[in-house]
């Protein structure tokens, strides 16, 4: 069943083409498909468009439905186009033509708005509560090493001395941040483009503000065109959201195959989490690095893709949109997968103490012996020449004492600090507020 259903059927081959994947990702939309029709038969009974008892009928036979959508258990059937037939063709099989009255007020292209909204909103509290336990786990480990030295690098050079208390802080204080992008992400979908139709409204008297409020949304996307111009325009703005989140894992999995090498053996992972090599019986690869890498490196690839799809269309609906739920909807599984599994290789990790003890590392503490002299009273740029100078001539002997204490350094982590600006911006999704209404118009 199509609900456009012409006198002719359509070419098995077109059909086949235009449809595409959306009977299979469909099924992920399913639950909020059906929250998002709870909210409109609602705002429909209250503007006259369903009597009571009508709108009773139809409530039990969708909270029924979404019992089984929540619990993956509602298929689209073979000849169903998508989610929002299959809905219509269950409704009704038990409800005669009350069932037909669903659709009045709203069109597919509303109807998946909201879907993919609902959708991304419930993703989205997946993931931050994900990123902000990853965060809370390097603030642990951050503590636990924050005297264990290591070296600092620019341009791949022996730089200056760092910590394993400073490596993890920093990527601490990354996903903080990634948050915070996120948390505009989120504000930008958590708009109700309901009732905006095809993109130009209804001559019904809809009550938008009512389903806004039924659904949790924090507001209206309140211009019917511009509703319609969000579809593409907001997975747009997540995924740049989901690739920032991707770039700091995908940096730190970078990290840790360079600090597992035997060249720096700066740490190191169980042996259960390497693989070996079918020639090479001493090899321990960090696989699972390489694969963090190359799955986050491939997400930040999400936007540009998007943006490939979307950039040279006008104003309204097109076709083009269906093609972004193939990429975007598995990106989400695909991050998490990467952030748990980040997870696990953090909590396990080995790092290697006294590795500042090897004289290879001893123009690390250059900088100190320049600073102990302005400190001394000597110009900088003198105390620099001349530090140069013992250098050059093979006369430097490094004290390694390290007495950083200025906000953010080796000495003063402000691990605290960081916790709390990430719990900060957690706490202003405010995501109780959407659970709740979506609770209680489903239960």
């Amino acid at each position: 069943m199509k609900l456009w259903e012409k006198k002719k059927t359509l070419n098995q081959a077109i059909e086949k083409f235009t449809i595409g994947k959306d009977r299979e990702l469909d099924v992920t939309l399913a639950p909020f498909d059906i929250a998002g029709s709870l909210a409109h038969i609602k705002m429909l009974e209250s503007v006259g468009l369903l009597s009571n008892k009508e709108w009773i009928r139809l409530e039990g036979e969708l909270k029924a439905l979404y019992k089984k959508a929540d619990r993956r258990e509602l298929v689209i059937e073979e000849g169903v186009e998508d989610i929002h037939s299959q809905i219509e063709i269950y409704l009704t099989e038990a409800l005669g033509d009350v069932g037909k009255k669903i659709h009045s007020g709203r069109s597919r292209n509303d109807q998946v708005l909201v879907d993919l909204k609902l959708f991304m909103r419930e993703a989205i509290k997946e993931v931050a509560l994900k990123c902000s336990g990853l965060a809370d786990l390097l603030i642990r480990k951050s503590f636990e090493n924050k005297d264990v030295l290591m070296p600092g690098y620019t341009h791949l050079q022996v730089a200056m001395p760092s910590s394993f208390g400073l490596w993890f802080g920093a990527y601490a204080e990354s996903l903080a941040d990634d948050l915070q992008l996120l948390l505009s992400a989120y504000k930008i979908v958590n708009q109700n483009p309901l009732g905006s139709a095809a993109g130009y409204g209804s001559s019904f008297p809809l009550n938008r503000k009512m389903t806004t409020e039924l659904l949790g949304f924090e507001s209206l996307n309140y211009n019917v065109v511009y509703a319609q111009m969000g579809r593409g325009k907001t997975e747009k703005i997540v995924s740049y959201a989901l690739a920032n989140i991707a770039s700091t894992l995908s940096k730190f999995a970078f990290d840790g195959c360079l600090f597992m090498s035997q060249n720096f053996d700066f740490v190191s992972l169980p042996e259960e989490f390497t693989t070996g090599s079918s020639i090479m019986p001493h090899k321990k690869n960090p696989d699972v690095f390489e694969l963090i890498r190359a799955k986050c490196n491939k997400l930040q690839a999400m936007p540009q893709q998007i943006i490939t799809i979307t950039n040279n269309l006008p104003s309204g609906y097109f076709r083009d949109f269906q093609i972004i739920k193939e990429i975007f909807l598995p990106s989400f599984d695909e991050l998490m997968n990467c952030m748990e599994i980040t997870l696990l290789t953090v909590e396990n990790i080995s790092v290697k103490k006294n590795i500042l003890d090897d004289s290879k590392y001893d123009s690390l503490f250059s900088v100190e012996e320049v600073n102990k002299r302005v400190q001394a009273g000597v110009p900088f740029r003198d105390a620099y020449k001349q530090v140069r100078e013992m250098i050059y001539n093979g006369k430097y002997n490094p004290g390694k004492k390290i007495t950083h204490t200025h906000e953010g350094s080796i000495g003063n982590l402000c691990l605290g600090e960081i916790k709390e600006k990430k719990n900060r911006i957690l706490t202003e999704f405010n995501f109780l507020k959407a659970e709740e209404a979506i609770r209680k118009l489903t239960t």
